[in-house]
């Protein structure tokens, strides 16, 4: 079960979060935060592979909406908010933290990513969020807040990150236009960027150990971030009292992106 925080500060919300594959994932790490401050979650799952995964730590966040979700299905997105509509009516927060590069257009050099490789590498790493926002505005009836993951690789160049750092600019141009849009609404909208995580997703980047190392040495708080770390200070900006903080990338790096 999820442990117990002393104070339910987000007791009352509700909020979808996309994006967990196992124990090890960021999302992960943002739905124990959102729980464990009293927030009511749904989950999805990308496909029946990854379901058997999925289900125990959706049954440990007493989820009330457990859904298959893979953006290259077409009505899958859809059919999350629809039930998120009939089941609970609103929504106050969700959490995207999903991304997908094919591995020829993720290995290889941004100069040579074929029109293919580039499309599906956008739709699901920048466009599903802006779809997903869409989608959760008419929800967010009192306000809300919507998250995406980024990484530091969109602002600099990081060696074997390449295609995902030009669809990672585009996400957090994205979070600035989509806070600008929904502000009026009482929607807010933030960009966070972990440091370097052992997750599944970052397995495919090359050479992603020597990263990791270099992530520790350098960072002033000279340790890795852990999705603990990047749920709660998630968690955090979905309470009224960030209500004034939008359109932001939140760095939960331990300072490393301050260093040259």
């Amino acid at each position: 079960m999820i442990p117990e925080a002393k104070a339910k500060l987000l007791e009352g919300k509700k909020g979808l979060v996309v994006g967990i594959a196992n124990d090890k994932s960021i999302a992960w790490g943002c739905a124990k935060a959102f729980r464990a401050l009293g927030a009511e979650v749904a989950v999805t799952y990308l496909n029946e592979k990854a379901k058997p995964y999925v289900e125990p730590l959706a049954t440990a966040l007493e989820a009330p909406i457990v859904m298959p979700l893979d953006m290259r299905v077409d009505g899958q997105v859809e059919a999350v908010f629809a039930r998120i509509a009939e089941v609970w009516g609103e929504m106050d927060f969700l959490v995207h933290s999903i991304a997908f590069s094919p591995k020829e257009a993720l290995q290889g050099r941004v100069v040579d990513v074929g029109r293919d490789g580039f499309a599906a590498t956008m739709e699901v790493s920048c466009w599903s969020f802006i779809r997903m926002a869409h989608l959760a505005e008419p929800l967010m009836k009192r306000g809300g807040t919507l998250f995406t993951m980024t990484y530091y690789g969109s602002q600099m160049v990081v060696e074997n990150y390449n295609i995902m750092g030009v669809a990672k600019a585009a996400l957090e141009s994205a979070v600035r236009y989509l806070a600008a849009e929904l502000g009026p609404k009482g929607i807010r909208v933030h960009a966070i960027s972990p440091g370097p995580l052992a997750t599944r997703a970052a397995s495919g980047i090359p050479e992603f150990d020597e990263l990791l190392d270099k992530a520790q040495s350098k960072a002033p708080a000279r340790r890795l971030v852990t999705i603990e770390d990047v749920g709660v200070a998630t968690a955090f900006l979905a309470h009224d009292a960030a209500r004034l903080i939008t359109g932001e990338t939140m760095y939960v790096d331990g300072g490393y992106h301050i260093i040259d």
